[in-house]
């Protein structure tokens, strides 16, 4: 089935699609005839989305952007992850080191501190890999783990959402919450980080920049 996704009725698909599984909702993903990706950063319970990435249609490509200050626990938790469910990866990193920023930068910049040094910061850590993989992989349908309750921003979407480049947004659990996902982590016996800091968003309820960006 090629739909267009212009001339689609998100109302009435999201309406549909409410009450559907994660792992069907992706499934409907991929009937649409279009090139689709799926996006992790590999922070706590990001496995509940890869596992169901993998069931649905594990030829599906999944993003990672690493920032390159991912804490160790993460890193670990991630290969594990990577070698049980085999998702098929593909890893995007800035052209600069984090040791290069640092020494130019100064470190960390806070959002509050000093606002447009912040999104530079963003722009070269997190926007600019994930236009790199946007252009290469060149997607119609962008699968994310978001989820309604983790920010303000993310309660104004639903489970279809189309952005301002004309991908459509996928977000299988977006009505999930919290205590949902770890059962469902829980019930699949899914490994996750314990630890995690996302350099671009520095405290929980920020957004990190690429569901907003466009």
């Amino acid at each position: 089935m090629v739909t267009d996704i212009k001339t689609m009725d998100l109302a009435a698909l999201n309406q549909t699609l409410k009450n559907e599984a994660p792992v069907d909702i992706v499934r409907w993903a991929t009937t649409l005839g279009k090139s689709i990706i799926a996006t992790t950063s590999f922070a706590p319970n990001a496995a509940a989305m890869l596992h169901v990435i993998t069931a649905a249609d594990a030829a599906i490509p999944v993003v990672w952007i690493d920032s390159g200050y991912n804490v160790p626990d993460t890193y670990r938790a991630a290969e594990i992850i990577m070698e049980r469910l085999k998702p098929n990866m593909q890893i995007y990193i800035p052209q600069w080191t984090a040791e290069r920023r640092s020494a130019i930068m100064g470190g960390i910049p806070h959002p509050d501190d000093d606002p447009d040094v912040h999104e530079e910061f963003t722009r070269q850590v997190k926007l600019e890999p994930f236009q790199k993989a946007l252009d290469d992989l060149q997607p119609e349908v962008w699968v994310s783990g978001i989820r309604q309750e983790e920010t303000e921003f993310r309660k104004s979407l639903d489970i279809l959402s189309i952005d301002n480049r004309g991908i459509l947004k996928v977000a299988p659990f977006f009505y999930w919450t919290e205590e949902q996902v770890v059962g469902y982590m829980a019930l699949n016996k899914l490994p996750s980080c314990k630890h995690y800091f996302d350099p671009t968003k520095v405290e929980d309820g920020r957004e990190c920049g690429l569901h907003t960006a466009a």
